[in-house]
């Protein structure tokens, strides 16, 4: 019987071992897209307790919380921090064979060096060792000591970037950069919300947004304010891809009736969505730019909590749109004009792994290894089980060696060990083929790929 996270965790052979040992464990960190708040970096932040560094904010948590019959007051309510913290131990133990309990433990383990399992028991001891060492563990030394080498935030174009500046002026020597979010742009099924972000826009933009043409003047003029600070990489939240037929005509006369107040029709909506994203892709290539398109989410089901906590209140699952169509038809159009920039694409719902897989296969064209990416488990899948499942789709339909590797997709600071979860998982499914004969015991070679999968073919895909 193994122990419990020791130094080869996840790793079954003598192989696996030797290639995360060697080659994977020690490489940098590249994440290339989360959702770390930049003020909080900027400022180095010193969190009060651990429930301010570990819980506020993490869903993940919040909906095993809710399942454990948790009340809501003691999970995002007036409950005190260390309350929370309380309830959140007394759930850990019935998170076993969740993804949330080896991220428990890891998370606890390092940066803490905690090696005891966390229950109620064990609460109280844990909270108060871990908040003896929080002095230490600022924003800017944890980034340091997970080796992470650059750091990609996730940006509203109205985003004054300000904490970007103040990061890049600051002498900090991880690499912080912008990223281009412009899901608000096409968010025309909300007539009010649209509108009052077409204002925002072009108030961000000093350019007056009344008719279509200069919406997306306002549009462009964010992106070029982006690329001036830094920006290198788009990403757009998506349901599913938009292929509806568009002319400039059709797309002048949806924005008039959405500015008049009055909703679009679903095929009115499909065009300009289609329409809008095509314009702002176009941009993507022309920049040098990576977009990613996170495909497959359906959000804020429970209104009762969302109207309680807002979004990102852990009520979001996943949907079963058709894509395949869609996506070949958006793709196709902007490589009809050479203007499909290099792409990252990130499917939520595994029915559709093989699906997005084979899609992407489509439209490699030899300019850029791996130019187009079947992106990492994401959100529900970034477990191992979701994790095997990308990799052995990838593996089958495209080149895994040419994969660009993990992202956290966090808003925590200690979600660093999803990468050492993602290399160890890796290490494993190649060391076991090399010990099952599948593969050529060539551990230079494996030794690389696994090292290009952390860290090199990142750096190099996205020109950092």
């Amino acid at each position: 019987m193994k122990q419990f996270l020791d130094a080869d965790f996840l790793l079954q052979t003598e192989t696996a071992r030797q290639l995360f040992h060697d080659y994977a464990k020690e490489m940098p960190v590249i994440d290339y897209h989360n959702h770390l708040p930049p003020d909080e970096i900027a400022s180095n932040r010193q969190f009060e307790n651990l429930t301010a560094m570990w819980l506020r904010g993490d869903h993940y948590k919040w909906r095993a919380m809710r399942a454990n019959g948790v009340a809501e007051e003691d999970i995002t309510g007036a409950a005190d921090d260390y309350t929370k913290f309380k309830r959140w131990a007394e759930t850990v133990p019935y998170t076993m064979r969740n993804p949330l309990y080896h991220w428990t433990h890891m998370e606890l383990l390092n940066p803490f060096g905690v090696k005891q399992l966390l229950d109620g028991n064990s609460a109280e001891r844990i909270y108060r060792h871990c908040q003896e060492q929080l002095p230490q563990w600022t924003t800017q030394a944890l980034l340091q000591h997970f080796k992470v080498d650059t750091l990609c935030t996730t940006d509203d174009p109205c985003d004054t970037l300000e904490y970007h500046k103040i990061i890049s002026q600051s002498g900090f020597k991880v690499r912080v950069l912008p990223t281009f979010r412009p899901d608000k742009a096409i968010g025309v099924e909300d007539v009010a919300g649209f509108n009052a972000y077409a204002d925002k826009l072009g108030a961000a933009a000093g350019i007056n947004t009344d008719t279509y043409a200069q919406f997306i003047a306002a549009l462009r003029n964010r992106h070029d304010y982006f690329h001036a600070h830094g920006g290198r990489l788009a990403d757009h939240g998506l349901s599913t891809f938009y292929a509806g037929n568009f002319t400039e005509e059709s797309l002048n006369v949806a924005y008039a009736k959405l500015r008049k107040g009055q909703a679009l029709t679903p095929e009115e909506a499909d065009a300009f969505k289609a329409g809008t994203l095509h314009f702002i892709c176009e941009w993507h290539h022309e920049r040098g730019w990576v977009q990613q398109f996170h495909i497959g989410a359906i959000r804020n089901n429970n209104s009762r909590l969302l109207s309680r906590i807002g979004a990102d209140a852990g009520v979001d699952s996943i949907g079963d749109w058709q894509v395949a169509q869609a996506m070949s038809v958006f793709f196709d159009r902007l490589d009809k004009v050479d203007k499909l920039a290099k792409t990252v694409v990130y499917n939520l719902n595994p029915a559709y792994n093989e699906v997005f897989a084979t899609m992407i296969g489509n439209f490699q064209d030899g300019t850029v290894p791996g130019k187009m990416q079947f992106g990492s488990g994401w959100w529900f899948l970034d477990q191992k089980d979701g994790m095997e499942k990308q990799i052995n789709t990838l593996s089958n339909m495209g080149l895994l060696s040419r994969f660009v590797g993990m992202l956290t997709d966090s808003r925590s600071f200690l979600s660093y060990s999803r990468h050492e979860y993602f290399r160890r998982i890796l290490c494993n499914l190649i060391g076991n083929d090399v010990e099952n004969g599948e593969l050529p015991a060539d551990i230079k070679w494996l030794g690389k790929m696994v090292q290009d999968i952390s860290y090199n073919n990142a750096r190099s895909y996205f020109g950092f």
